[in-house]
């Protein structure tokens, strides 16, 4: 389910809040969770006054509605650990269809991705080195990938180099440390040596028996002992590919946070050469996947626009964003869309009030709550019902609202008219900055300031300020 953000004005009064919360309400009862109320800046003391006083949360702050990564459908597949073998993960690519395998840690934290270019990178690039080596790797991932029996266990876990006796047995030896594995085939005096020299682990290859002194010799030095039906070079091989998956991730895959813009991310993701990227938290723990398919639809959020109807006015990002609704009660302004929205502008004290009636026409009773919040945006925005704009829709919604919150409004009206101006110890510059709405007019950029005073009196003393 896609939700859907009800954001009023920047810089936003008691009625856009007011109204952003009633108009949730509302539509959340008929599609539950669906509706996000919102709102774009600094609340101000008298809306905090007003949802305090009702014991309300304040909705959701929102700084932009472009859209972002966590706007976008993740695809969740497999992770492997960093100590994975190799030939797991290919596997694994090989059983989920997929051509990359995040790499995590213990604590989910993402490390980086095997590809598929990592794996023929890291098994067709020719190498300098030519020994062969392995690990760390637990024996008995080690015994599985051989298709090997442990017939002693000297060591949980192996980590070394890797000899196939195929030399002189002094060459063998010369070669090898206490920390080395020996590949030898049926060979018994070969592999007492061996074993004497105190390497870490023996494979016998080509499914050769085990003798009980080569079983007495392992136990009493602490060597690992596996028998393996493979011959020797393949066993050779089988080691080679299992190299563990920290040793071939790729770290330069794009990684990406939730709040990270679209454009961003799909830039990132469409440059990169693993066609894809990785969703990470604040902690570095894996999220999710996307890939450049998941670019191919067009993403937006979904706004309904309350108490004004002009970009200037609006959240950032609101070009980008679809419009489905908006509901106002001042001029109109310059506001295009691709797609045909509902629009409602009404003569009216406050978009409180529009709210208000939808209620009342809709035959539901709002909670006292939002009632009460609905009741504050009106009795703000008309400053208790005295403003010219007041109408008597406004003066029945007031009474409606007022029976429902149990509350006097001229006595609430007017406390909370008092609570949000606090005029006589703020600085002009907090005051003239706290309802401010920009505006368009003839090619100029207009901001007006709006403040709300019970009287003249207020001012006395700070006219030259001023």
């Amino acid at each position: 389910m896609q939700q859907v953000y009800v954001i009023g004005h920047r810089q936003p009064d008691t009625d856009s809040i007011g109204s952003v919360i009633g108009y949730a309400a509302l539509l959340n009862r008929r599609d539950p969770g669906k509706y996000i109320p919102a709102y774009s800046g600094d609340l101000n003391a008298e809306t905090r006054y007003a949802l305090s006083f009702f014991g309300l949360e304040a909705p959701q702050p929102v700084t932009s509605v472009e859209p972002c990564v966590s706007d976008i459908p993740f695809f969740y597949t497999q992770r492997a650990a960093s100590d994975m073998p190799t030939i797991d993960v290919a596997a694994m690519m090989d059983e989920y269809e997929v051509r990359n395998i995040p790499v995590t840690d213990a604590g989910g934290r993402f490390l980086g991705i095997v590809s598929e270019y990592g794996l023929a990178k890291a098994y067709v690039t020719p190498r300098r080195e030519a020994q062969l080596s392995i690990g760390p790797i637990p024996l008995a991932t080690l015994a599985r990938i051989l298709d090997a029996e442990i017939c002693n266990g000297g060591q949980d876990e192996i980590c070394g180099k890797v000899v196939i006796v195929i030399d002189a047995l002094h060459v063998a030896l010369s070669r090898l440390t206490c920390e080395d594995i020996a590949v030898v085939g049926d060979n018994e005096p070969v592999q007492l040596a061996l074993i004497s020299s105190g390497i870490a682990a023996l494979v016998i290859a080509e499914g050769a028996p085990v003798g009980t002194r080569t079983l007495d010799a392992a136990r009493e030095k602490g060597v690992s002992i596996l028998a393996s039906p493979l011959d020797a070079f393949s066993v050779g091989r089988m080691m080679h590919l299992s190299l563990p998956a920290g040793q071939v991730l790729a770290t330069d895959v794009p990684v990406l946070r939730p709040g990270d813009p679209l454009a961003y991310a799909k830039k990132l993701v469409t440059d990169s050469k693993y066609r894809t990227g990785c969703v990470v938290d604040r902690e570095g723990k894996l999220i999710g996947m996307i890939s450049r398919n998941t670019f191919l639809e067009e993403i937006q959020k979904q706004v309904i626009l309350l108490d004004h109807n002009e970009y200037a006015q609006a959240v950032d990002g609101i070009e980008t964003a679809e419009i489905l609704e908006v509901i106002d009660h001042h001029r109109l302004g310059a506001i295009s869309t691709l797609k045909p929205v509902r629009f409602q502008n009404e003569p009216v004290g406050s978009t409180s009030t529009i709210i208000t009636r939808k209620w009342m026409e809709a035959r539901i009773e709002p909670d006292p709550p939002v009632a009460g919040m609905l009741l504050a945006g009106i009795l703000s925005d008309t400053l208790v019902l005295k403003m010219s704009t007041t109408t008597p829709l406004d003066k029945t919604s007031v009474d409606y609202l007022a029976g429902i919150t149990g509350l006097d409004p001229i006595a609430f009206g007017t406390e909370l008219i008092g609570r949000g101006m606090d005029l006589e110890h703020t600085p002009l510059p907090v005051i003239l900055s706290r309802d401010t709405k920009e505006y368009s007019l003839f090619g100029t950029e207009v901001t007006i300031s709006q403040v709300m005073i019970a009287s003249g009196e207020i001012l006395e003393g700070r006219t030259g300020e001023i």
